[in-house]
């Protein structure tokens, strides 16, 4: 249904909304959506809540995934997923575009744009994909002023702290900061690039009563487990981040490959998304309908003579 009349859009904020699907049994899937559309087809598809990741936001702009965007500039992504989709939305915050003051800013800018949760790292800029090599990583005690400096801007928006010291710091370092967070305000741990299903159901182990975040990307450091093995492992939430932008970007490079190949799509057309599934998908009668209903001509009543 269009997002434009008040009666369409929810009525409590998206981090508490976001809060009660983490508190919800089971585990909380979110699929990566790089734009509107993608947003649509996710929560169409059946899902409660989405992931916007900073590799396939920049990747989606012609960009390495390097910390080189701005907060504006996801902000614009933010309000176009949520506002398609409805859907509350756990954001990837990177190093948080600075220190406290910055991060604070970070936090008020993507929870007025919609944002559910935002998840910071323990990187150094230049910051890195976290499947990765040669990671730098940021004081642990810095970090955690950035995790108080989110809590304490936010209303409602929920703060998942990402480690990324399993790869140099081993599972101890890793756990040491995941508690060290925690204790700074933090809602969740992610904990990035673990490895096997022992370094998971360890670091789950040594967080008891935490909520944890498992990252199922693939052509990384982790193995494939589906999200029904992630919650056995001990962990709240799952993220699928750059999956749509790799299928989308792999049928693009098709298309563009057999255009130049056969001077036309007509070999690809079996494949495309048609006219009325667009429409259907973005709702084009429904807005049509509410301009019909806004726009009606009314013919006043003749004057009395």
């Amino acid at each position: 249904m269009p997002y434009l009349t008040a009666a369409d859009l929810p009525t409590e904020p998206a981090g508490r909304r976001f809060r009660a699907l983490l508190d919800a049994p089971g585990i909380l899937q979110l699929p990566g959506a790089h734009n509107g559309q993608a947003a649509i087809q996710a929560r169409n598809a059946g899902f409660d809540a989405l992931y916007l990741s900073g590799a396939a936001m920049t990747a989606s702009m012609g960009l390495p995934d390097l910390g080189i965007i701005t907060v504006d500039e996801v902000a614009f992504f933010i309000r176009q997923i949520v506002r398609s989709s409805g859907l509350p939305l756990l954001v990837d915050g990177d190093t948080g575009y600075g220190e406290a003051l910055n991060v604070m800013h970070m936090v008020r800018t993507f929870e007025e744009a919609g944002a559910g949760a935002v998840h910071l790292e323990d990187q150094l800029l230049p910051k890195k994909c976290g499947h990765l090599n040669d990671k730098k990583l940021a004081d642990a005690h810095d970090m955690a002023a950035k995790v108080a400096a989110a809590a304490k801007a936010r209303r409602d928006l929920v703060i998942v702290a990402r480690t990324d010291a399993a790869a140099s710091e081993g599972l101890d370092g890793a756990v040491a900061r995941a508690k060290l967070y925690m204790e700074a305000g933090a809602d969740a741990i992610f904990p990035e690039a673990l490895n096997t299903r022992e370094m998971f159901t360890a670091f789950a182990e040594r967080m008891p009563g935490v909520p944890l975040l498992a990252n199922m990307t693939e052509f990384g450091k982790t193995p494939f487990f589906t999200a029904s093995e992630f919650e056995a492992m001990g962990y709240a939430m799952v993220i699928w981040p750059v999956s749509s932008l790799r299928v989308a970007n792999k049928a693009q490079a098709e298309l563009y490959a057999a255009i130049r190949r056969d001077g036309g799509t007509h070999n690809m057309v079996d494949r495309m998304q048609t006219r009325a599934e667009l429409y259907e998908t973005i709702g084009l009668h429904d807005y049509e309908a509410l301009d019909a209903s806004i726009v009606k001509t009314i013919v006043p009543e003749a004057m009395p003579q």
